[in-house]
Parts: C-alpha cells; structure tokens; sequence
C-alpha cells in the first residue's frame, strides 16, 4: 500500500513516516504547504515525491490511502477530502473536535466507500492487549480504573496544543488516551464530572480531572495536563486483584515494557520486548483496508471516546455531571 503524508508534524515524521517505511508498505509522498520543508523531509527520509500543498498530494493517482497528523480542527476537512479522491484514510486521534462531528465524518467515509481509522497507536502494543484479555478473562469484575497522561510544556512555548483555534487542550492531546483506557476496561460511562484549568491564560485548558461513573457502581478516573511532570500510566482494580501498567501509552519501540498485575493472592509481572507500535497500527490499518474488516479503532470507539470528552467539557463548564444516557 502506497501511503501519503499530509503535513510534517513532528510524530509523522519522528514515528509514523519510520514505522511505514519498516513495515511492507510505503511512505510514497509527502506534502507541506511550504514546498521547501515538504522536500527536505522527502529527502530527509527518503520518500520519492515532495508536494507544496495538501490538495496536489490527493491528486496523486498512485496513492492508496493518507496519514493525517494535522492540528485537531483540521483533521475532519481533510478526512472528507481524501475520501473525495477514493484515499483510505489514517488520522491522529482526536479524529475531529465532538462526536457529531467524529460521526458525521464516519458517514462521509462510509459513503465514499474508503476505510477510516483514528490512530491510538497503544492500542497496538502487545502489553495493551495483553492487559485488555487478563481483565476480560482472568481477573474479577472491574471495580475502578485510574489513568493519567501529563507532561510538561516547555515554558512560553508557542504551541499549537495550546492553540483554541486549533482545537488544543491537554484533554485533546493526552487526555484521550486516558479516557480510550478507561472505556477499553469499562465501556462508555453513564455520568462523567469534570474539571478543568487553563494556567496559562492560553483559551485551553491545560489540566484536567474527570470522573466517570457507571451505573454498576464502577468508577473511573482521568487526568491530563501540561504542567506537571510526565507521567503515563493506568490501573485497574478488580474484585479478586489489580493491574498496572506505567508509560502505558507511548512506549518508545526500542525499549521493553512491563505489565504488572495481582489475583488470588500472587502477583505477577510480564516484560514485552521492544515493539514499535505505530508500525503495528500501520498494519492493522492496511490489513483492515485489504480484507475490509473493520478496523480495531472503528467508529463505536472513536464516536464513544469523543462523546466521553465532549461530556468533559459540558461538565467542566457548567460544573454539573453530565448524564450521556
């Protein structure tokens, strides 16, 4: 499969662009709306063709499908103007700004008949799916999950997570993984509360902590920021034990991982070897597109994540749980 590159953000071009370019697939074309930048990372990482503009590199004929790493507010235009061209499409997550909006782009893909994936690359990794079969086989029923993903913006950084315009946000950013944790070990909440602080005058929130509530009596508990030191982990509680996982979400491929866990009185902890798990993503993507399965981030998931973060906000603004039944 032939990919081309929308835009040189950063994890495109550091995670995604290599992860292509490792696996059987190819980063066929790259685009930038400056041209200069768009060749000299084509050169950079030896990919053939450097465009000057999104819309020429949809119009390359040659192409299979696209990656898209654009700011979260342009993400949702360019899914649908891709699909007009018959591409197949891989997006960053948050895949739109709500979950109408995630929906509605569903049904444009649906249409043009082209598969959509957002991408949560730690789904992928083999510890994340571990973790997701010993709590849906082998440990109790879930009782609570805590997960948070924080890390610390460079002070007076013009960035654009911190951009309203764009969609930014800690929520936006790293927060949705926290809550993709909590929904893959207990489903979409009933009620979620929220609060959130913008600490740099910035017309984003740069901290967040939210409940979840079930009407099992589970409860969930996530966190973001970006102004506290790094830190990415979830832990499950269960009726008979517990499992943990820390630097849960972006794992760096050359390093092992650990999953920790407790049930009938001993504990246990398994080591992962090193793992690129945008690669893994990369392939599920093109396997769901060959086969035409539906893809493991498909539109329940990511219509349900982004229901959960809009919830988030409605709480957080009105200072009211927010009932998503």
């Amino acid at each position: 499969m032939k990919f081309g590159i929308v835009g040189t953000a950063g994890i495109g071009v550091k995670s995604v662009i290599p992860a292509v370019q490792a696996s059987e697939h190819a980063a066929a074309a790259i685009a930038s709306r400056d041209e200069a930048r768009a060749s000299a990372v084509a050169d950079e990482l030896g990919i053939p063709t450097a465009y000057g503009s999104y819309e020429a590199l949809l119009a390359d004929d040659s192409l299979d499908a696209v990656y898209i790493p654009l700011p979260n507010s342009l993400h949702a235009d360019w899914v649908r103007a891709a699909a007009d061209r018959g591409l197949h499409v891989l997006c960053e997550k948050p895949l739109t700004a709500s979950a109408d909006e995630t929906a509605a782009v569903f049904d444009y893909c649906e249409d043009a008949d082209v598969t959509l994936m957002e991408g949560f690359m730690y789904r992928f990794h083999p510890r994340t799916e571990r973790a997701a079969e010993l709590v849906a086989s082998e440990l109790g029923e879930v009782v609570s999950v805590t997960s948070n993903f924080s890390f610390r913006l460079p002070d007076g950084a013009e960035n654009i997570r911190i951009d309203p315009d764009l969609a930014g946000g800690s929520v936006m950013d790293v927060g949705c993984y926290a809550v993709s944790a909590a929904r893959l070990f207990l489903g979409t909440p009933d009620r979620v509360y929220a609060t959130t602080t913008d600490t740099c005058d910035c017309g984003v929130d740069t901290r967040m902590s939210g409940v979840l509530e079930y009407d099992d009596g589970a409860t969930a508990r996530v966190e973001s920021s970006f102004d506290t030191p790094e830190t990415q982990y979830y832990r499950v509680q269960t009726t008979d034990g517990w499992l943990e996982a820390k630097t849960a979400f972006n794992v760096d491929p050359t390093a092992s991982a650990e999953l920790t866990y407790a049930t009938d009185g001993r504990v246990v902890t398994e080591t992962f070897d090193p793992t690129d798990s945008y690669r893994r993503e990369v392939e599920a993507f093109a396997r769901a597109v060959e086969t035409g399965e539906t893809p493991r981030i498909d539109r329940e998931e990511s219509v349900a994540v982004m229901r959960t973060i809009d919830a988030i906000y409605e709480s957080a603004e009105t200072g009211a749980a927010v009932d998503l039944n």
